[in-house]
């Protein structure tokens, strides 16, 4: 039997964590694995794994990339590794990797300011080549809260001063797609689920977590390309892929390294967690 340790931050807690834990677990005991799980603010400090029995791999729930790291330092098979983790973690890494690879929206990134932004003279260069509205993500965030559509220079500079530093780009807006995505999941090269998401009224970011649904989608050829053509060059074991509607064809919004998966469970039919836990086994 395979030992493993299914890693949370021990700082958030919700219903939707606690489900998505129990899942892995189930289908980890159906699959004769052993999977416990464990929080990083327990790991503090860092065990010492000569002492005590190591797992046989870690499903790394978190993005606590330092953690990740420390475990991959001691032999131990991190899925996804903390580079994956890292290069999806922050937006920005995720378009400069995979620029000249998948088609995604014109974007531009933003310059780093340690102090402030003076003038911010450069967003009259942002507005001209992308137009209002635009959209504007910060580089780190989770479920669509930090992106935000900007219609004028007030709406962008109030953005961008509440950065104090941290990465983030600008987006053009594909307004074709407006308040609906398709989500894809990849587990071991292959596409197992797609959903198609709709935003409730007025939200253009189409998050089941924001009070979207989802329903069932048949990826066409190029859908499925561009996801395992993302997950391939961010080096996931498994992960979640965000594909925007465009009249020249999908576009790649972002990849997820540990994306939800109980919307997508309940539209597709798909035993999502197992197939997770599948891919990860079969990389050992």
């Amino acid at each position: 039997m395979k030992n493993g340790w299914l890693i949370g931050n021990g700082f958030y807690h919700s219903g939707s964590f606690d489900s998505l834990y129990a899942s892995l677990i189930q289908e980890a005991q159906a699959l004769d694995v052993s999977l416990t799980l464990m929080f990083n603010d327990g790991l503090c400090p860092f065990p010492d794994l000569k002492k005590e029995p190591p797992p046989d791999f870690v499903l790394f729930w978190d993005k606590d990339i330092c953690l990740a790291a420390q475990l991959e330092k001691a032999d131990i098979p991190v899925f996804n590794s903390s580079r994956s983790i890292a290069l999806c973690d922050d937006k920005t890494l995720t378009y400069v990797t995979l620029s000249g690879v998948v088609p995604m929206p014109e974007t531009i990134l933003a310059p780093t300011a340690y102090y402030g932004y003076g003038d911010a003279s450069f967003l009259s260069r942002v507005e001209q080549k992308l137009s209002f509205p635009y959209v504007f993500k910060e580089g780190y965030g989770s479920f669509g809260r930090q992106v935000f559509l900007i219609h004028d220079r007030e709406e962008g500079l109030a953005h961008l001063n509440a950065l104090d530093g941290k990465p983030a780009l600008f987006q053009r807006f594909v307004s074709s797609s407006a308040g609906r995505d398709v989500r894809v999941y990849v587990c071991g090269g292959r596409c197992v689920a797609a959903m198609e998401r709709i935003a409730p009224a007025g939200d253009f970011r189409a998050n089941i977590m924001n009070g979207g649904t989802g329903r069932l989608h048949v990826l066409s050829k190029e859908e499925e390309e561009i996801s395992l053509k993302s997950v391939a060059a961010l080096d996931l074991t498994f992960g979640g892929v965000d594909l925007l509607f465009s009249p020249e064809g999908p576009l790649l919004c972002e990849v997820n390294s540990n994306a939800h998966f109980a919307g997508l469970c309940k539209a597709s039919g798909v035993n999502i967690p197992r197939e997770i836990l599948l891919s990860v086994l079969s990389a050992l």
